[in-house]
């Protein structure tokens, strides 16, 4: 493994290499095409930071596996964790003969969640179903229907889900009829709305309210689910006091707040949790991702009466709170405290608007940096005076970002938002390096043509 301390890109051949050529010939003729793959280099290992491909080509990682890989992508406690859990034994179904491992992780989250009520959790595989089982909830406790999403939401790929998604591609298109009694309202997305931030607070609000008045009926709603920072949207983050209304909202409406912290959650915005900067306590918070250093779980969690509100059988799964994945969920947060990785977190954070806020300087394209934490996003535009969406050159970017070493991701309804979303181990080198290839990608795609 590479020396964390000297650790920088090398690239030995071209990315992708012959090797990642060749296994992408063989996905291509086994896997669906519509599985996709944005940059077809096969990972052999990795570590905080740098990703190493067959080739032997080390690239940066500023993608954590979509925010999962927090803690590194081979934590030595979560690495130990799993291997003693799999040695014990690797499934029983907790439905059927349960395992403390289980419980344990429930109990972490009572305490790590926001707020000091008693509370109750259930585990999954992933954040759509944690998603999909906070709704039931939702509707069960209440024993109403109607749900409000928001627009740029995403919220997963199941069929409810995607009901709550707002972008139809490639996540919903031609796969309908979803799920009924889905509405949507505004997002509060101070760069579109053109307005300051206190402004927009109040008329995406007021919008909100309205529109759930007139469309769907306060008593009829069981449920408002939110990311507090909108993640495949394109790290949309809600000006202040927003969020504290709508809590406010379901309170006086007999309504529940969903909080969808899947990206957001784990340390990954500067806070254990998106929603404790502003001290917003929601009735159900569904996790997953950083949950588990890389392994699939997913997670309900909320106030204990309004869990045990579902008759019993009513939740659960085969694999849900899988053994081996709960084992690493424990290492892993025991990880996030031990080394403060909320602090980190906004250490990174505060690089990256400092870099990236003088390039914005010197490049009109760069409508907006915004985020929190280490969860950062360039929107790019047309340019001055034209906030037209640039989606061909937010590709263009991560283009050459990829070919020279540094894993990248896009995002927002447009297409046109490059988010961030480094391991919260990186050492400060690799972070670094890894700002000079975007600088030097964004420079020259805006100045010297699309690549």
């Amino acid at each position: 493994m590479t020396r964390l301390a000297e650790a920088q890109r090398l690239l030995r051949k071209r990315v992708p290499g012959p090797q990642s050529v060749a296994l992408h010939e063989r996905k291509l003729a086994s896997v669906a095409d519509s599985v996709g793959t944005a940059l077809p280099v096969y990972v052999e290992r990795a570590e905080s930071g740098l990703l190493i491909d067959v080739d032997g080509n080390e690239l940066i990682d500023f993608g954590s596996g979509i925010a999962v890989t927090n803690v590194g992508a081979a934590d030595p406690r979560v690495v130990e964790a799993v291997q003693r859990q799999v040695q014990n034994f690797t499934h029983t179904c907790f439905m059927v003969t349960p395992y403390e491992g289980y419980v344990a992780v429930c109990e972490r989250l009572a305490e790590l969640t926001p707020g000091t009520h008693e509370k109750r959790s259930a585990l999954f595989n992933s954040g759509a179903e944690a998603v999909e089982n906070a709704i039931k909830i939702a509707r069960r406790a209440t024993r109403r229907q109607a749900v409000v999403a928001f627009d740029h939401a995403y919220h997963g790929r199941t069929n409810l889900t995607m009901a709550l998604t707002s972008k139809n591609m490639p996540y919903k298109h031609g796969f309908g009829p979803f799920a009924g009694e889905i509405f949507r309202a505004p997002m509060a997305y101070p760069y579109r709305w053109n307005g300051d931030r206190q402004r927009v607070a109040e008329e995406a609000y007021a919008a909100f309210e309205a529109q759930v008045h007139a469309q769907v009926g306060e008593d009829n709603v069981a449920a408002v689910i939110v990311e507090p920072i909108q993640g495949e949207g394109g790290f949309i983050v809600p000006p202040r006091g927003w969020l504290p209304r709508l809590q406010r909202w379901c309170q006086d409406h007999g309504a529940l707040l969903i909080a969808d912290e899947i990206q957001t959650g784990f340390c990954r915005t500067g806070d254990w949790f998106a929603c404790d900067h502003e001290q917003v306590v929601p009735d159900l918070i569904a996790t997953a991702k950083g949950i588990a250093g890389g392994l699939p779980l997913g997670a309900v969690t909320g106030r204990a009466e309004v869990m045990n509100s579902v008759h019993a059988g009513g939740l659960g799964g085969t694999y849900g709170g899988n053994p081996v994945a709960c084992a690493a969920a424990l290492a892993a947060m025991e990880t996030m405290e031990e080394l403060e990785l909320d602090s980190r977190a906004r250490e990174i954070g505060d690089v990256f608007v400092q870099r990236l806020g003088r390039l914005q300087d010197n490049v009109d394209a760069i409508g907006e940096v915004r985020g929190r934490g280490a969860m950062i996003a360039i929107e790019l535009i047309a340019g001055v005076g034209d906030t037209t969406p640039a989606p061909e050159l937010a590709a263009a970017i991560n283009k050459r970002c990829h070919e020279h070493g540094l894993v990248t991701l896009t995002a927002g309804t447009y297409g046109n938002v490059l988010r961030f979303l480094p391991p919260l181990t990186i050492p400060e080198a690799l972070l670094q390096q890894g700002l000079d290839i975007l600088e030097d990608a964004v420079l020259t795609a805006v100045y010297g043509g699309l690549q």
